[in-house]
């Protein structure tokens, strides 16, 4: 897949696409259809399939308040789309100027300019233009005049209510990671480093690893069933551990965490710039105070049994853990 970064880059792009727009946060299974068919539509027409999506996230920009915790930070979303056989994809700034676009300019300056499309495949629910003025009819009518045609896709129905990036959002804030899985096509899991601090050395010889500080999508607080990457290439290692994600209260307030016990550990190379990736398989308990250390560590031999139980029966039926 290549990446572009301005409307500028296209000028060395200029044969047809089959084009599909939209934020991909998560790059879910109702994304990943749609794609599919940009991607079988362009093969067939002998055009390019591309994306096009936005850099920062909109809501980072249109909206006041909390920001919006991403399911998929940008560089691992373009990961996930370059895994789905899309030939482009164009991160478009999402500045001040763009967002005051109205649908028509948005559709000459990218669709028919810069992308040449052919066609453009959009869930029937797409909005684009300044203050979202237009919707799938428009874009229609739009691409009757500028030359493109326009297929639309039903919501993708999924445990009986449509697949979407703010429904997976709230399935995972919530700590329900088995439904949201299902939607994902994938278990949730958060890329990062370990945290500044710890004492690590070229050879790090306790199993218990802490994120850096996170600021996108996490579960619920609480204990999980998981697994963490450390590295990347052939020489990355993947253990089985169980995970506590959440302010620690039996030591105190304001000690968030998101700290991984390795199961399988055995000493590996680590510094505060290793690549982590952790997997949360499966919520084992809620977050809860205990009335001594001595408590808490029972209570986490018990969370360690229950953890290698589940890992068994994974090995027993052969469930491939991502």
């Amino acid at each position: 897949m290549q990446i572009v970064h301005s409307l500028s880059e296209l000028n060395s792009f200029p044969s047809p696409s089959v084009v599909t727009i939209g934020n991909f946060d998560g790059v879910h299974c109702g994304h990943r259809m749609v794609i599919a068919s940009v991607i079988a539509r362009a093969r067939e027409i002998g055009a390019r399939a591309t994306i096009v999506t936005f850099d920062p996230h909109p809501a980072h920009v249109l909206h006041d308040g909390p920001r919006l915790p991403l399911i998929t930070p940008l560089a691992e979303k373009l990961e996930l789309l370059s895994k789905t056989g899309i030939d482009l994809a164009l991160v478009l700034p999402f500045t001040d100027d763009l967002r005051q676009w109205t649908a028509l300019q948005f559709a000459e300056h990218v669709l028919r300019d810069g992308l040449h499309a052919a066609e453009v495949h959009e869930g029937e629910t797409f909005r684009f233009g300044h203050r979202a003025e237009a919707g799938i009819d428009s874009l229609s009518q739009i691409g009757r005049q500028l030359g493109f045609q326009v297929r639309a896709y039903e919501p993708y129905i999924l445990r009986g209510a449509p697949v979407s990036s703010s429904r997976i959002r709230t399935l995972v804030a919530a700590g329900t990671l088995d439904q949201a899985r299902a939607l994902l096509g994938r278990s949730f899991s958060v890329r990062s480093t370990p945290a500044s601090g710890r004492g690590y050395g070229t050879r790090y010889t306790v199993p218990t690893i802490n994120l850096a500080p996170y600021g996108d999508l996490l579960p619920a607080h609480g204990v999980y069933i998981s697994t963490l990457r450390v590295g990347t290439g052939e020489h990355a290692r993947t253990f089985r551990g169980v995970t506590n994600s959440g302010n620690r209260p039996t030591f105190g307030a304001d000690s968030f965490a998101v700290e991984t016990h390795l199961l399988d550990f055995e000493p590996i190379a680590l510094d505060e710039t290793t690549p982590l990736e952790l997997t949360f398989l499966h919520r084992l308990r809620g977050e809860q105070r205990f009335p001594t250390p001595e408590a808490l560590r029972t209570q986490i031999g018990l969370d360690v049994r229950r953890a290698q139980r589940y890992f068994a029966l994974c090995d027993t039926l052969r469930v491939t853990l991502s």
